[in-house]
């Protein structure tokens, strides 16, 4: 048990002092592009990164355990690279593009010659892209809690939703019919973002997740049984691509929020792969610690934080919802989550204790002649007679 504790302290350890070494060469970079200006701006970047995405660690750690150690590493090295440079970066400058109708180096040049532009580019493409994250993230909640599981958390809501799963197709219906309600809703003009938006989300998630459960399928077409943690090849690869798309979905809050520190695209995208390299050093953490077999109801609790941000994704489609609320929420279910473990933890040690004491009289009173508890032996064998 000590062996295993200090192992699992020095792999986290290494797993943070990787994350300490990008956090301060992000650091550097920023006083190299604004002085102590810019650096300042990348650690509060840092900061709020790590503060409104805490709560994604324990998502994405429940999509990381299906996957090998391999798989691990390169969600921690490349992984930090596809958030910083991918993520961060490429996918709001696409959007940019897109939306102003500009090439890739046109919108490269809005960002660093009018950041304003820039940013209400981005803005006005908010509905869209509240619309695709909405739908992914809801897709994702709606197969964790449409699925048939031993183990319930909230009762009241997971078993009428797993009836309301068994009917075929009901996540895809419940998620267009989300893009027709938004659609003749929204502000003029906005309705062919939102609904776009909602197609690319479901789209993305039905190819990515199907995929990699297909690949899943033959890989175990000889009757193996593989437990979920070992999903290798190109089964692992698509769970990849999903996580990373996961992972988007869950910065485009972050990449938003960001403005309102600084319209510098180069100390947004520095100061948040700061948080970026944090909240993925504590996801494989959580892996490989063990924390989510640990705490029964965590997987619960992650899940049910996806879907509370899906809905407040969709409600941003008409009204702005302050980061604050969305990364409170999702910290609050991560909260009851490990309180409700730790509860049933301690109500399951006390049956397990009070299952224990009332079996030992009955062991002793049925054990048949000769037979006597260790106590009274331990008596015969030193000459002494136990207390009456």
């Amino acid at each position: 048990m000590a062996d295993r504790a200090d192992h699992s302290w020095r792999g986290g350890l290494r797993l943070f002092g990787v994350a300490h070494l990008v956090a301060i060469s992000c650091l550097v970079g920023a006083y190299l592009v604004d002085g102590l200006h810019g650096l300042t701006v990348a650690a509060l970047l840092g900061v709020l990164e790590v503060a409104v995405s805490f709560d994604n660690a324990i998502v994405n750690a429940t999509v990381l355990a299906r996957m090998g150690q391999f798989w691990q590493r390169m969600f921690f090295t490349v992984g930090i690279v596809i958030a910083a440079i991918g993520m961060r970066l490429l996918v709001p400058l696409a959007i940019v593009s897109v939306g102003a109708r500009l090439s890739p180096d046109s919108a490269v040049r809005l960002a660093y010659s009018d950041p304003l532009r820039y940013r209400d580019v981005l803005i006005a493409a908010q509905p869209g892209i509240a619309a695709f994250g909405g739908a992914f993230l809801l897709m994702i909640f709606f197969g964790f809690v449409f699925e048939e599981r031993q183990e319930t958390w909230i009762g009241w809501i997971e078993r009428p939703l797993r009836r309301l799963g068994r009917l075929p197709r009901i996540a895809e219906v419940l998620v267009l019919a989300f893009a027709l309600v938004a659609a003749g809703s929204v502000r003029e003009g906005e309705a062919l973002k939102v609904v776009v938006g909602v197609v690319a989300g479901l789209g993305s998630y039905l190819l990515v997740n199907g995929a990699g459960e297909l690949i899943a399928e033959q890989a175990d077409a000889d009757g193996a049984s593989r437990p979920r943690a070992t999903v290798t090849g190109r089964a692992a690869f698509f769970l990849f691509c999903y996580l990373e798309l996961l992972d988007a979905t869950f910065s485009f809050d972050s990449v938003m929020g960001a403005f309102s520190v600084t319209l510098d695209i180069a100390l947004i995208t520095i100061g948040l792969a700061i948080g970026a390299a944090y909240i993925r050093a504590l996801t494989v953490y959580v892996v490989r610690r063990g924390t989510l077999d640990e705490y029964r109801y965590l997987e619960h609790g992650a899940y049910y934080a996806i879907g509370i941000l899906a809905v407040l994704l969709m409600v941003e489609v008409w009204h702005d919802v302050p980061d604050v609320l969305t990364a409170g929420v999702g910290a609050a279910m991560i909260i009851a989550a490990v309180a409700s473990s730790l509860a049933a933890r301690r109500r399951q040690e006390r049956a397990e204790r009070k299952e224990a004491g009332s079996g030992m009289p009955d062991a002793a009173i049925h054990a048949g002649p000769g037979h006597r508890p260790q106590r009274e032996r331990e008596h015969a064998r030193k000459g002494e007679h136990p207390a009456a």
